[in-house]
């Protein structure tokens, strides 16, 4: 298995630190609103990437945080006139059901920042002590970059071409940095803000130290694999390296994973120019599987764009799986109760070589658009070999074949259960009626009245089935 690693810029083959598991952490949102689909990515990326792992056969120990202090919280409790914690515990319940929707599983821990405050502190003043941070006047606590020689090997910048790794919005005591490259690991309080006592000053921890020590803690000195956006390689993962590796004196992970930005119709996602979606938005035109579906489309690697014809073709597409699974479960129920037969064997052997096919795409780091064109081949296969003439075993092959390597994806084979509103339902059984009445103007009516109601109908052997469109 080779995974590119952002801090060599080659692909590597992976070596775990220890044989059979892997230590993975995955910087998680911060929680002062709705998920972007943005956000969307890494989460749906880097669950897949685990899931693989795990189908591989690796014990995955995977650590993905909450951002629950942070000054766009604080703006948003100050907007609403509540505290906080308010506000970020609304939006990691809120977080939790976008998560759910995706399919996205739950990580091994989901620390939050504002329960790891001790370490932070403990960890500030281990880099004090070593010469790697100093406290300035006003009680801010600055990370001192000239100290760790190796500063910018992930970004690959100069020192020199640096701008100093802040958020947004500046801290007060910035004067009291002796470097402008410097950065924070504690700043004083502001009026109406959350704060904790320090040794420097009562305040809150900087953005960057947060990973750091809740990677430590859960996981260790030394982990596989940190992943996240792009965004975050500088300063923010630039900047856990640097404390990280001083703190610990070790290396801190052994390979850096980064997915490419997401475009909304070929521009950079913005609430100003007014194509900035969010997880919700997207789920009340489409299943969230179909926002999974299209994430997975391209290589984690490779700028994604958006699009509502880029949506179609995922649902579409994911329709094409999902019809192909939902017809071999109901041949399960007709197939004949017979061993493979040497025709089906040859079917096997092709089956086999598309599993191959869809692994060695995965193996290269991750390639899961590669992936899915193996997973369609399976669904030719199923819909051109699979009938009611074929042997339980063979359906049954074709059936759990597809439906685990699905599964790695966190695709899931059967359909949600939809329920239909009442009018609906008098509807089609009005339509049943006029059938049975042989009234077949009548319920081509109410099919066509279905049909603009976005209601698909299919009369079967097995009975009406829909389905919406």
């Amino acid at each position: 298995m080779k995974i590119f690693n952002t801090l060599t810029r080659t692909k590597e083959e992976f070596v775990p630190l220890e044989p059979g598991k892997v230590k993975m952490y995955v910087c998680g949102p911060t929680v002062y609103n709705l998920i972007h689909i943005g956000n969307a990515r890494p989460m749906i990326v880097f669950d897949t990437v685990r899931r693989y792992f795990e189908y591989k056969g690796y014990q995955v120990d995977y650590v993905s945080n909450f951002t629950d202090v942070d000054d766009k919280i604080i703006k948003k409790a100050i907007e609403e006139g509540v505290d906080a914690d308010t506000i970020s515990k609304r939006y990691i319940a809120e977080c939790k059901k976008d998560m759910e929707g995706m399919n996205v599983r739950p990580a091994t821990r989901h620390p939050l920042a504002t329960e790891e405050i001790c370490g932070m502190l403990d960890m500030i003043q281990t880099l004090i002590e070593k010469g790697h941070a100093y406290a300035a006047e006003d009680g801010t606590v600055y990370f001192r970059v000239k100290s760790f020689k190796d500063y910018g090997k992930l970004s690959h910048k100069n020192l020199e071409d640096l701008q100093s790794g802040f958020r947004e919005i500046k801290v007060t005591g910035e004067e009291g940095k002796e470097d402008p490259n410097d950065f924070v690991l504690w700043k004083p309080k502001k009026e109406g803000e959350p704060y904790w006592e320090s040794p420097w000053c009562q305040g809150r921890p900087g953005w960057h130290i947060e990973c750091s020590v809740m990677a430590k803690k859960y996981l260790g000195d030394q982990i596989d694999i940190h992943a996240g956006g792009e965004d975050l390689i500088f300063p923010h993962h630039e900047n856990e390296i640097a404390q990280s590796e001083s703190a610990n004196d070790k290396p801190f992970a052994t390979y850096w994973m980064h997915n490419a930005f997401l475009n909304i119709d070929n521009r950079k996602m913005s609430k100003s120019l007014g194509n900035f979606f969010t997880v919700r938005e997207i789920s009340e035109k489409y299943d969230l599987q179909v926002l999974r579906f299209f994430m997975l489309s391209a290589h984690y690697r490779s700028p994604l764009n958006f699009s509502a014809d880029l949506m179609e073709a995922s649902k579409n597409g994911l329709d094409r799986i999902l019809t192909a699974a939902e017809r071999l479960r109901e041949l399960k129920g007709k197939a004949k109760e017979e061993k493979l037969s040497s025709q089906e064997e040859e079917n096997a052997a092709v089956l086999a070589a598309l599993t191959e096919k869809y692994e060695a795409a995965m193996d290269d780091d991750f390639n899961t658009a590669d992936a899915i064109s193996a997973l369609f081949e399976m669904v030719k296969l199923a819909n051109s070999t699979a009938s009611e003439e074929s042997s339980l075993a063979y359906v049954n092959l074709l059936l759990e074949k597809i439906d685990m390597l699905c599964q790695v994806m966190g695709i899931l084979t059967e359909r949600k259960k939809e329920a239909l509103d009442q009018e609906v339902e008098d509807l089609i059984a009005k339509r049943q009626a006029a059938r049975k009445e042989r009234n077949f103007a009548l319920a081509d009516e109410i099919r066509g009245k279905l049909l603009e109601m976005g209601i698909v109908l299919e009369d079967t052997r097995e009975g009406v089935k829909w389905k919406r469109v």
